[in-house]
């Protein structure tokens, strides 16, 4: 009994006593050492430490045989045992003691399938050393429980279960943002910031082509060359800006000479004797007024034709004149670069009737035929002069100088034509009497006023003109002007735009009309020239020409007073006239040969004959097939 109670109580102490897996052979091997495992290995006290070993290729001859290491081990621990210590053993391992496990099993795995080929045994133990190798590698993977991942932490500190949790959030968190490389794209990021440059501009710059001789199309006028190739002349902005490559004109009477008919003097002195007949010959003086249905089947009757169109000068027409003969058409237009051409209707073929000439050095504002003496023709231009052309003598003389100022407009204060109201750009007048010898009586007065674009006289009292400014229409009286100021007798506010000219009835004056920016021509009631002029009638009208056209100026027809020409915007091209009333009478139409916008217009005062001047220089002239006229 005594030796079967010592055999039990051995047994006994075999089971409570761990075992541990020693090798003493082979001592050089690397190895990791397991702690006492406690037979009972599904409770969670259970503490496993372990750590990684290699092998390196110089000692793989020394498991060439891990059969003594599996019958060393079979003697303490059933392989059974081991592959339950796989599934439930729970341990701490770094990332890098993982990686060297898993080195280590594939090691083991490769060197025993390399040893052992043809060996089911040879097979089965590499795989049981495999599995050994593995409860080292599997137990840092899983994670299943907090207490069972750090548990490997209780040996060496007190921590709570929040701190162990939180220690394995910042692992996480750690390892998580460690596989994004947020620090190198970052890296990335700002040397791009570095290396790009702000742009100087958004608009990227045309690259240069070379000059192949197939360049894109740019537009002519931009160019400043015609539709030959030719340079146009300088713009009046340059002819402003270059004032000393375009010097005024020596003073004095300057010959009368035509620049485009420079070969042939014998047709320039018979269109010379032409003007000297037609000063002989008086006009009528149309002073009765006709029905407006008369008036209305006459301008329809005015027909335009391909006789009738002519380019006469070189750049816009600001001014046009109509001869008051009634025996032959004559037109005269003053354009922008200083010219005045003339154009005789009844020669044959049109180019032998145009005579341009170049009195002055800047553009041509304002022409008008004298009513004294229908020889001589006055222009005033931006260069500060005013000339009168006769025709019997060949000449234009100078009327009158001012060469600190520009001119904009002029008229008659006499009927007579001896004394004349000149506008200022800068809002001065100046009277001149053109009957003293030798130079002409000048008296400059300075108005109230920025700026003055026309002037005109009242035809009955001829002692008052009426200004047109900016904004102001203003009436004076030219016998209380004095050199320090004067005030005026009425103005006009109803306008909210630059007013682009103002002018009276040609017979009574009892009218007043204006032409404004806002879109509107304005009729007054002048006949009491008073503190008040009363509005009598507003006509919507289309007056936006643009920077490139010439700005509109509604005019009375001379024959008939109650009613005004204007030009149109409107498609097709047409010259319209309204009545007093606002009411629409007539538009001109020219077909083919009107395409373009007449912006001055000026009627015959006598005859049924409507000229209409355009932009480029060219001239329209609408008038009865039959040519008549009232006797």
């Amino acid at each position: 009994m005594s030796g079967s109670g010592a055999a039990a109580d051995e047994k006994a102490a075999s089971r409570l006593r761990p075992q541990v897996n020693e090798y003493k052979e082979n001592q050089n091997i690397p190895y990791v050492s397991l702690k006492p495992i406690p037979r009972t290995v599904l409770e969670k006290t259970v503490k496993v430490h372990l750590a990684a070993f290699s092998l390196s290729n110089d000692k793989l001859d020394q498991v060439k045989h891990p059969k003594s290491l599996l019958e060393k081990n079979s003697n303490d621990v059933p392989l059974c045992k081991k592959t339950e210590i796989k599934k439930t053993c729970r341990g701490i391992l770094t990332p890098k003691m993982e990686a060297t496990s898993s080195r280590a099993e594939s090691s083991l795995q490769k060197s025993s399938l390399d040893v052992h080929p043809e060996s089911n045994r040879g097979q089965h133990q590499s795989t049981s050393d495999a599995v050994i190798v593995s409860v080292d590698v599997e137990s840092g993977q899983d994670g299943d429980s907090e207490e069972e991942t750090t548990s490997g932490l209780d040996d060496f500190s007190g921590l709570s279960s929040y701190e162990k949790k939180r220690l394995k959030n910042i692992s996480e968190n750690a390892n998580f943002f460690a596989s994004l490389h947020l620090s190198e794209s970052a890296a990335r990021l700002r040397e791009m910031v570095k290396k790009r440059q702000p742009s100087e501009s958004k608009r990227k710059k045309p690259r240069k082509r070379e000059n192949d001789g197939t360049g894109c199309r740019r537009s002519m006028r931009l160019l400043k060359v015609d539709p030959l190739g030719v340079p146009l002349p300088a713009t009046p902005t340059q002819l402003a800006l270059l004032a000393d490559e375009n010097p005024l004109l020596p003073p004095g009477p300057l010959e009368m000479t035509p620049e485009n008919q420079d070969d042939n003097e014998e047709l320039f002195k018979g269109f010379l004797q032409t003007w000297e007949e037609m000063s002989e010959t008086g006009s009528k003086n149309m002073k009765e007024l006709f029905s407006l249905k008369s008036y209305q089947a006459n301008v329809s009757g005015m027909v335009l034709s391909e006789d009738t169109v002519c380019k006469v000068t070189k750049g816009s027409v600001l001014s046009l004149a109509l001869h008051p003969s009634e025996t032959r058409t004559l037109v005269a237009a003053g354009a922008k670069y200083g010219q005045i051409g003339l154009w005789d209707l009844t020669q044959h073929p049109k180019e032998d009737g145009i005579y341009v000439f170049h009195p002055h050095s800047q553009p041509v504002s304002c022409l008008y035929f004298s009513p004294a003496n229908p020889a001589h023709i006055l222009s005033l231009s931006y260069d500060g002069t005013v000339r009168c052309g006769d025709f019997c003598r060949a000449v234009f003389e100078e009327v009158y100088r001012n060469e600190s100022s520009t001119f904009s407009s002029f008229d008659f204060l006499a009927e007579d034509a001896s004394t004349v109201a000149i506008g200022h750009w800068n809002g001065s007048v100046s009277l001149v009497d053109r009957r003293t010898p030798g130079t002409s009586y000048e008296k400059l007065v300075k108005l109230p006023l920025q700026k003055i674009r026309t002037i005109h006289v009242h035809p009955v009292h001829r002692q008052y003109f009426v200004t047109a400014g900016l904004r102001d229409i203003h009436i004076y009286d030219a016998r209380s002007l004095t050199p320090r100021g004067s005030q005026p007798l009425t103005s006009l506010t109803e306008h909210t735009k630059s007013v682009a000219s103002a002018y009276f009835s040609p017979i009574t004056g009892n009218r007043l009309v204006t032409t404004c920016a806002d879109n509107n021509l304005r009729i007054f009631d002048s006949s009491c020239v008073s503190s008040q002029l009363p509005l009598l009638t507003t006509i919507r009208h289309n007056t936006n020409t643009g920077r490139w056209l010439t700005r509109f100026r509604a005019v009375w027809d001379p024959k008939q007073e109650d009613c005004i020409i204007v030009g149109s915007m409107a498609h097709p091209r047409r010259v319209e006239i309204f009545h007093e009333t606002g009411k629409w009478l007539h538009s001109f139409l020219g077909g083919e040969y009107l395409t373009s916008v007449c912006s001055i217009n000026a009627m015959h005062p006598t005859r049924y004959i409507l000229a209409g001047g355009n932009s480029s220089g060219k001239i329209h002239v609408f008038m009865n097939s039959e040519s008549e006229f009232w006797g």
